[in-house]
């Protein structure tokens, strides 16, 4: 997959920055621009919520701050060529598992930004199927499919060897993040048999009554952990941004409250990240350096 490419990191000497914004406990104050932190992301609903915040904090600190939306292989290549210097969502150990191999040594992984985590097969709460086995039998009601997400997502080739290992007559769609809730939505609101590729956290299960199918084989893996990861040498070139990255931590809990926020008609994640951070300046506060 062809990497796209980012400017490459500027030094700017601009005028004054104002912190603002109604709620905020931190003091209005001119701020010296720091520069500009360019963040990389996949277009999935964590991490349009958890690289919107950070977008939210370091523009509080004083930086600007540009977002690039990429694909998993892109958004990690990014960050290991130093395209990118951060990205908040590496799925470790399991799902990023591929990408963290191959360009472990040539990023610098922060550790985790929130733990709790679960991947798997999703269906209706109501649905009679419990574990991944039973699929089979209703291979024909589920027209043969699974309905994924898209196609570089570590989730995806997880989900390849689960139909591997259980031997399932079906395929695997690949498709969006959006493109499954709508087809989830859609069957639900038809009362029709789904089973898609899921994880935790996700504004789906706070929507709908769903559950995720057993996996005796543990083909999944156990919980897992969002990681913040960052190009190498950024702690020398911009260490109050990375100080604040490497503060970065919340919980499912939270991470959901900006996810729900999201789902909202016509919202924008980027002002919805601007609320949740104005309201939650107890939280922000432990992440950022306390000259900020």
């Amino acid at each position: 997959m062809e990497a796209v490419t980012m400017p490459k990191q500027l030094t700017r000497l601009a005028g004054l920055a104002l912190i603002a914004g109604a709620g905020l406990t931190v003091a209005t104050a001119q701020a010296q621009d720091k520069g500009t932190v360019h963040l990389s992301y996949v277009e999935w609903s964590d991490a349009v919520a958890s690289t919107n915040v950070m977008r939210a904090v370091l523009e509080q600190a004083g930086f600007d701050v540009e977002m690039t939306s990429l694909s998993a292989a892109a958004m990690w290549q990014a960050v290991a060529t130093g395209d990118a210097d951060a990205m908040t969502t590496a799925w470790l150990p399991t799902t990023h598992a591929d990408y963290y191999e191959r360009l472990g040594d040539q990023i610098e992984n922060l550790g985790a930004n929130l733990e709790g985590t679960k991947l798997g097969l999703v269906v209706p709460a109501d649905s009679d199927m419990t574990a991944i086995p039973d699929l089979n039998d209703h291979a024909d009601a589920l027209d043969g499919k699974i309905t994924g997400i898209d196609p570089g997502a570590g989730l995806m080739g997880l989900t390849e060897d689960v139909i591997d290992a259980y031997e399932l007559d079906l395929d695997l769609q690949s498709g969006s993040g959006a493109t499954m809730t709508a087809a989830l939505q859609t069957a639900i609101d038809n009362g029709e048999p789904i089973v898609v590729t899921g994880w935790t956290p996700h504004w789906m299960f706070a929507r709908w009554d769903l559950k995720y199918l057993e996996d005796p084989q543990n083909v999944y893996g156990g919980a897992e952990e969002i990681d913040t990861v960052v190009r190498q040498g950024l702690e020398e070139d911009m260490p109050e941004a990375y100080a604040i990255l490497d503060a970065f931590e919340w919980t499912p809990e939270q991470m959901g409250e900006v996810m729900l926020m999201n789902q909202e008609e016509d919202s924008d994640p980027y002002e919805n990240a601007k609320q949740w951070v104005e309201e939650n300046q107890d939280v922000v506060q432990a992440w950022l350096p306390a000259e900020s």
